[in-house]
């Protein structure tokens, strides 16, 4: 298989396990607070990519720490933490559509900050993707106004940290295997991590509450599945494709979160779905190939 097909099984593939970690946050919840899931989502997936990943690290050199160490704060600590924050607020669905803005601000930082070259009919690709995006915004205020909105910032916030770390990894990091970068990442992010979670109160509640005990097995989905193989299969992306098209995978995202979040209650109506329609034709302009 070459490598313009692969880019795309990786697209689907991290598209249904990132669409689907909304609802696990969202089931998460029930059991633990903000606090405690961003950093136990961290601590797990981190002691799982030690276990596989320590090896890589050997191939880091000096001059890669610093890189590493913005992207590990960027990507894999504060992100977390601001999407289960969100979370409280906004419905799995509605989340997950407000963090398409990802790619509009990979090609902006890209452009502003790394000296990018992108196409107009990328950046016009990516227009249309965020009007589509607006309309599924739009429509989910209508329908679900008691929301809090002001809580998508968190989700904003991190689409900018997601925006940064795939510019860092493109042009700093990308003579290190996916692996070393996602272990070294997840390795700076760990004992901040951990230090919240035993401020949380965590360890003191997890042997008597029977709630945290029904949620802990999306948690451990989320951070085997939705963070560990996720981040990776990411970072292989980012390796093998533009940042553009990386950064659309948040474009399809939504399409399998809001169908979760359908399952589990969440509205849904003609005019999201026409807003997904919309999304994918963005998706597929930026990454339309010139003849």
């Amino acid at each position: 298989m070459n490598t313009n097909n692969n880019k795309w099984v990786y697209l689907i593939l991290l598209s249904l396990i990132w669409g689907s970690s909304f609802i696990l946050i969202k089931r998460s919840l029930l059991g633990f607070s903000a606090m405690q899931l961003g950093g136990l989502r961290i601590v797990f997936a981190s002691l799982f990519l030690f276990l596989f990943g320590f090896r890589s690290l050997r191939t880091i050199a000096s001059g890669d720490i610093k890189w590493l160490a913005m992207a590990g704060l960027l990507s894999s600590f504060f992100p977390p933490f601001l999407f289960a924050l969100a979370q409280t607020e906004l419905d799995s669905g509605v989340t997950s559509i407000f963090n398409s803005v990802v790619p509009l601000l990979t090609t902006i930082v890209g452009i502003s900050l790394f000296g990018a070259l992108v196409t107009k009919k990328q950046v016009l690709g990516v227009f249309i993707g965020l009007f589509g995006t607006v309309i599924l915004v739009a429509t989910g205020m209508e329908f679900d106004p008691e929301s809090n909105y002001w809580y998508s910032i968190f989700i904003l916030l991190s689409a900018l940290g997601y925006a940064l770390n795939i510019n860092i990894i493109k042009k700093h990091l990308s003579h290190l295997s996916p692996l070393a970068v996602t272990t070294a990442s997840f390795g700076v992010a760990f004992l901040p991590a951990l230090v919240l979670v035993g401020t949380s109160g965590f360890f003191g509640e997890i042997s008597m509450n029977t709630k945290m005990h029904e949620a802990f097995w999306y948690l451990g989905a989320l951070a085997l599945l939705g963070t560990s193989l996720a981040n990776i299969l990411f970072n292989k992306l980012i390796h093998i494709s533009s940042p553009v098209f990386a950064a659309s995978v948040t474009y399809t995202i939504p399409l399998v979160a809001v169908l979760w979040g359908f399952w589990d209650g969440e509205r849904i109506n003609s005019f999201q779905l026409l807003g997904g329609i919309i999304i994918l034709f963005g998706v597929w302009l930026v990454n339309k190939r010139r003849k």
